[in-house]
């Protein structure tokens, strides 16, 4: 808790004495509320491997949507292999569809992510060259022109870390910004040729981890001028890897989280995930909080404190917003609860022993007043067909 207390008054001083500085002539008054009243971004994945109807995708409530996802094959960004997710092919036809929905919001902004859980594995060996960098984003812009694409996004998780068992290397520490140069480069070199505005040139948005393990294996301070912004994966706090329940997608560190004596990690929260991505040398505007369309369920748990950081016979498995509130509801013998400390909402049932983390209205509430009394530059969210009637989008909607 230290580092999270350091941390926190690092921001606060630089918050006072950048309000000192404004305050101190007329003109900067005037740039501070520039700053403050700029709109901020909502970023939505939506998963080519779900079955849902992109045209119903309420476009006037985003101003990005990132298609997930592309894959890495010979070193390039492509569509297609003989891998698939959740046994589905994902098609170009998709990205055609999204396109249509520019008629309602001709301002969205349209990116193709690439790489993801499943599809990171080549990511290291495309960082490892000169000549690996430059193939991979010539592809990604050819891939861009191909699809009339605003952007690439790019989703590897994570440099110098297995992920899902996926190849890695120290030298990806160093190459993960290489990479980025390079796509940079030649995004840039590509806006230009196509005659565009210096502030609307090609984007380029990574998906970055929310822990200290990310930050260590990376250099965001010298990553980032080369980056439009990070969206910030601020949950998976407690997750698949972890048969003790537990907040996933909390705003502050709960009270009593034994994270660091029952699985040897930190106390993760949304907030920690900002300041340690501050401390690493991000701007705070060029950050974006990472908001979860689902929840983690344990079963199996412990009935002290009712369920919660409790040992269970399961980990914390993946179930949909959907799913939570039309399934797992009070006649059913669910009682909701909400840990104040942590701005995190969770469903008990003594029962069964069912321990169910999630993201609600409420808590989203919380987090987008955070994000903009700490100047952050918006949201994003994984992923929008598991949200249920707009429930949580008309959240972010209705508080941004």
């Amino acid at each position: 808790m230290n580092r999270i207390i350091t941390l926190l008054l690092l921001v606060t001083f630089a918050g006072f004495l950048s309000c000192n500085f404004h305050n101190s002539n007329k003109e900067g008054e005037e740039q501070n509320q520039k700053i403050s009243k700029k709109p901020l971004k909502v970023v939505g994945y939506v998963a080519g491997y779900r079955n849902f109807d992109f045209s119903s995708i309420q476009a006037n409530k985003l101003t990005h949507i990132n298609y997930a996802f592309a894959n890495i094959i010979d070193g390039e960004v492509r569509f297609g292999s003989a891998e698939q997710i959740d046994e589905t092919d994902l098609k170009d036809d998709d990205i055609r569809a999204l396109h249509q929905l520019k008629a309602m919001n001709p301002d969205l902004k349209i990116l193709v992510s690439v790489g993801g859980w499943t599809w990171s594995t080549h990511f290291s060996d495309v960082a490892l060259t000169q000549a690996s960098r430059e193939k991979f984003a010539r592809s990604a812009v050819a891939f861009l022109k191909k699809y009339r694409l605003d952007g690439i996004d790019l989703d590897w998780e994570y440099p110098n870390q297995i992920g899902a068992g996926n190849p890695h290397r120290p030298e990806d520490i160093d190459n993960f910004t290489h990479l980025l140069a390079e796509v940079r480069k030649q995004l840039d070199a590509q806006s230009r040729a196509d005659g565009k505005s210096e502030g609307d040139f090609y984007l380029l948005t990574i998906a970055t981890g929310g822990d200290q393990a990310y930050t260590n294996n990376t250099k965001l301070g010298e990553a980032h001028p080369y980056l439009d912004f990070i969206n910030i994966m601020t949950y998976d706090a407690y997750n698949g890897l972890h048969s003790i329940s537990g907040h996933h997608a909390n705003l502050y560190p709960a009270d009593g989280d034994p994270a660091p004596e029952l699985k040897s990690e930190e106390i993760k929260s949304a907030v920690t995930s900002v300041l340690g991505h501050i401390e690493a040398g991000v701007p705070v505007e060029k950050i974006n909080l990472g908001l979860a369309f689902y929840g983690r369920i344990w079963k199996g748990v412990q009935a002290e404190n009712n369920g919660l950081f409790q040992p269970a016979e399961t980990v914390g498995m993946i179930e949909y917003y959907h799913r939570i509130v039309t399934e797992y509801t009070y006649d059913k013998g669910y009682e909701y609860h909400w840990d104040s400390s942590a701005a995190a909402p969770y469903l008990w049932n003594a029962d069964s022993g069912i321990f169910i983390s999630f993201e609600n209205p409420a808590s989203i509430k919380l987090k987008l007043e955070y994000v903009k009394s700490a100047g952050l530059g918006g949201v994003m969210f994984w992923e929008y067909s598991d949200d249920y009637q707009s429930e949580l989008l008309d959240a972010i909607d209705s508080n941004k």
